[in-house]
């Protein structure tokens, strides 16, 4: 089976009704970026920070993989689909796809602000001031804030490395390090991207681009490009 290596970003979790904050001039439902989602912020106000990722957890509950998911999901059945996504939602898990590096972290999850290897599985949307790792220390969303390093970029790069096709979708890859995985990507090789926006980059030869929302831009893809009838 062909390696099928796909870069996701919000754009993708907006049909689902998840907002973005770049969306909103750098606000999160008027929250901003520097108050909620930086170490500093954790410092500072850790009950904000807290009940800033409780809320976006509880909106997220509620929300349903879209038909971008479902047909990334639906590859598997013909390629070797491996999702490197930029969003910390579950959306691409509910709907089926088996291989999924988060780079940014993952929203249902917590883990030790001791040993950042104890992660945890949240079993609701909820995570207090109290809740403890098993060493005792406070437990913290599992969410890759501005400023920390992206521990799962080597990864990401590795199989990057490997692609015989890349994706980008829902992503305007002004967002690094994960935007420069295109580089990674072997000489040669095709890169779709799919998003209503220009990407700021110089289209290259190897390079195709669909202007179009990620719902609709995945049928014009598939149909036209990955399994033409």
């Amino acid at each position: 089976m062909k390696k099928l290596v796909v870069l996701s970003g919000a754009g993708i979790s907006a049909e689902s009704g998840i907002s973005t904050f770049r969306d909103n001039n750098g606000l999160w439902d008027n929250y901003r970026i520097e108050d909620v989602a930086t170490p500093e912020a954790w410092i500072r106000n850790q009950e904000l920070v807290l009940d800033f990722y409780n809320q976006r957890r509880k909106q997220a509950a509620d929300v349903k993989p879209n038909a971008a998911h479902y047909a990334l999901a639906e590859l598997e059945k013909h390629f070797d689909v491996t999702i490197v996504t930029q969003n910390v939602d579950n959306l691409h898990e509910i709907a089926g796809s088996s291989k999924v590096i988060h780079l940014h972290g993952e929203l249902f999850k917590s883990r030790s602000t001791k040993d950042p290897k104890l992660v945890y599985e949240m079993t609701g949307w909820e995570l207090k001031t109290g809740d403890l790792c098993e060493l005792g220390s406070q437990l913290r969303p599992h969410i890759v804030w501005f400023g920390e390093e992206v521990p799962m970029m080597e990864v990401a790069v590795d199989v990057t490395e490997q692609a015989d096709m890349f994706l980008v979708i829902g992503t305007s890859l002004a967002v690094y390090p994960a935007a420069g995985l295109v580089h990674y990507v072997p000489i040669g090789k095709r890169i779709y991207i799919v998003d209503p926006n220009k990407p700021d980059i110089t289209l290259k030869s190897n390079m195709v681009f669909i202007q179009e929302k990620a719902t609709t831009g995945m049928q014009t893809l598939i149909k036209k490009y990955l399994l033409p009838e």
